[in-house]
């Protein structure tokens, strides 16, 4: 079932990209109307501006890839009616 889950996958996580670089975008212009999110390499803005700005793109990133991968295993159970990966196997306990 995996190899049926790949093009979904692969699809989702490029909508995961764009999703998460408008709300980054939108997050940020809350932030700091005035500036672009600045990059670590340029000198104009402060340390502690430049780490929040990545600490907030990363949060947005992957909170976004989770929900849209998500929603796309969701998706690929309804139509096909099984989960793209199987459950971990659970060891016995009394072993």
């Amino acid at each position: 079932m995996r190899l049926l889950y790949k093009p979904i996958g692969i699809l989702a996580g490029l909508v995961s990209v764009r999703i998460s670089r408008r709300v980054f975008n939108t997050v940020w212009a809350k932030i700091d109307a005035e500036e672009a999110p600045p990059t670590p390499r340029s000198g104009r803005a402060s340390t502690t501006k430049v780490v929040a700005a990545a600490a907030i793109e990363a949060a947005t990133l992957a909170g976004t890839r989770a929900a849209v991968d998500r929603s796309g295993a969701r998706v690929f159970h309804y139509l096909i009616g099984v989960w793209p990966e199987k459950p971990p196997k659970v060891e016995d306990a009394d072993a």
